[in-house]
């Protein structure tokens, strides 16, 4: 055999320039269709499995699906599987694993190839994706102003009815943004039931998850894993009717406040949960709430309760969507209604609680349904065979006899301020009562701010409780209620000469 048949045999064989040419080609084709078939592609070309790994969205694209999880970890650890060929590719990371009789430079080409092409298409993405940010925007605009079937009929997903919210805020939201963006792959259309919107907003990034009512929980990993990659903190939402966008939007809001960086993704029905309320006696606390809460309507409760969960009118004004002039005028209007006093640290605890209640059970027999039967309740009413509700109209200043001082409630209230120091009892107390701002209660004490911020983080230390969260300030109040046996007075604050503290 001479030397020059072998060459031009290695020239047109099955690994040679005219293959190569040809595996370009068929990529290139497979490009121009989607980048599913552009792997799909890739993978048969090395006769093995191809995967397109996201560090957030985890495998784009796979060729087997069972390769997915194996793809992913290689990416994440190329030392540990030294077969795989990687490539980076449009904010990705391009793994082949080829058959062992396919040549490592053929594996090269492919895998060079198939990247390259994996880049026009991101830039070609890029080039169309502010324009489609913008309509996002739009959309959602239109969502939180009720113009549910204007959104429906633009995606053509009538049959999508409810919606999840997340609302997230950082540091560097564009970059979040976009990379976002490019994990979720977002598109006008529904995609297995559900279309997901996202969208910045007044220096926050929403993600509105249209469904059937309930999610498959892709949208919540993906936050998550951008959250803590980006060092975000959001609020979630839903599934609520889309109706009810307005609500999710504001909820999220209200559970994004409580976020922290040990818990980056807070649920709005987390928000609020209460160690305490499910120790209250059920009959006479739903009665004492229905009857507090008789003259505001819904819409009334649920701001009272954003700006309860976010700890301040700005807060609920953003949340809401609403100026801080609109809200401040809304709640003094509130108090009137209600007749208390919205400033004082204790009413607010009680509201918050009274908002927390379940609903009063219905009377053994009643039935709305029946006259009949709705004549014999109020007879029984009348009569006094019923439970009787609370002696007078309910007030917030106060709560009813027996709902507080329960064993049950005692021992949780002990479980969590008991042990404070003096010193850190009083201060906290009082920090409680100025509504957590640090500058008065260190006047009321008598000490620097440097010194009573240096006690709180010793308090929240102790509670092991995130101070920072309004819902868990107000139980921390009603536990130092519970179990206070003398005024926790500022003046009672141990010292020793001047400003100087003494320890006891």
């Amino acid at each position: 055999m001479s030397s020059t048949g072998t060459t031009d045999h290695e020239a047109t064989g099955p690994w040679g320039a005219r293959h190569e040419r040809d595996a370009a080609d068929r990529l290139l084709r497979a490009a121009t269709r989607s980048g599913a078939h552009l792997i799909a592609e890739a993978a048969s070309l090395v006769q093995g499995w191809a995967v397109l790994a996201d560090p957030i969205a985890g495998a784009v694209y796979s060729t087997p699906a069972a390769a997915a999880a194996d793809g992913v970890h290689a990416a994440a650890a190329p030392r540990e599987h030294p077969h795989c060929t990687q490539r980076p590719a449009a904010g990705a990371v391009l793994v082949l694993a080829a058959a062992p009789t396919v040549p490592p430079g053929h594996v090269c080409h492919v895998a060079t190839t198939t990247a390259a092409l994996l880049e026009v298409r991101g830039q070609r993405a890029a080039e169309l994706r502010g324009e489609q940010m913008r309509l996002h925007t739009t959309l959602i605009r239109l969502l939180l102003a009720g113009h549910t079937a204007a959104v429906t009929e633009t995606l053509g997903a009538n049959r999508l009815t409810h919606v999840t919210v997340y609302r997230l805020s950082g540091v560097d939201l564009p970059t979040a943004h976009e990379v976002l963006w490019r994990a979720v792959r977002p598109s006008l259309a529904p995609y297995a039931g559900a279309c997901t919107l996202m969208g910045r907003r007044d220096g926050e990034l929403v993600v509105a998850e249209l469904h059937r009512g309930g999610d498959d929980g892709r949208i919540l990993r993906l936050v998550s894993r951008l959250s803590e990659r980006q060092h975000l903190l959001a609020g979630m939402a839903g599934p609520l009717p889309l109706a009810e966008m307005p609500t999710a939007h504001s909820d999220a809001a209200a559970a994004r406040h409580s976020a922290t960086p040990d818990r980056r993704v807070v649920p709005a029905d987390a928000v609020g949960a209460s160690r305490l309320t499910p120790l209250l006696p059920t009959a006479p606390y739903a009665r004492w709430a229905e009857s507090v809460l008789r003259p505001l309507s819904p819409v009334h409760q649920h701001l009272l309760l954003v700006w309860l969960r976010t700890g301040s009118k700005p807060r609920a004004a953003a949340a809401l969507g609403l100026s801080a002039g609109t809200v401040r005028a809304r709640i003094r209007d509130l108090a009137r209604l209600l007749g208390a006093d919205l400033e004082d640290a204790t009413v607010r605890a009680h509201l918050l609680l009274a908002l927390r209640a379940p609903a009063p059970a219905p009377a053994p027999g009643d039935d709305s349904d029946s006259d009949s039967d709705s004549d014999s309740s109020n007879t029984r009413s009348r009569s006094g065979s019923s439970p009787p509700g609370p002696p007078g109209p309910a007030r917030l200043e106060s709560l009813p006899d027996g709902l507080l001082d329960t064993e049950a409630v005692r021992s949780w209230a002990v479980g969590l301020v008991g042990g404070l120091a003096p010193h850190l009892r009083i201060a906290l107390a009082c920090w409680l009562r100025h509504h957590a701002r640090t500058a008065p209660a260190a006047a009321e004490l008598h000490v620097h701010r440097t010194t009573l911020a240096g006690w709180l983080t010793q308090c929240a230390e102790h509670l092991a409780r995130n101070l920072a969260d309004a819902t868990v300030r107000a139980e921390i109040h009603l536990a130092l209620t519970a179990t206070r046996t003398g005024p926790d007075d500022p003046a009672a604050l141990p010292r020793r000469g001047g400003r100087t503290y003494r320890r006891l």
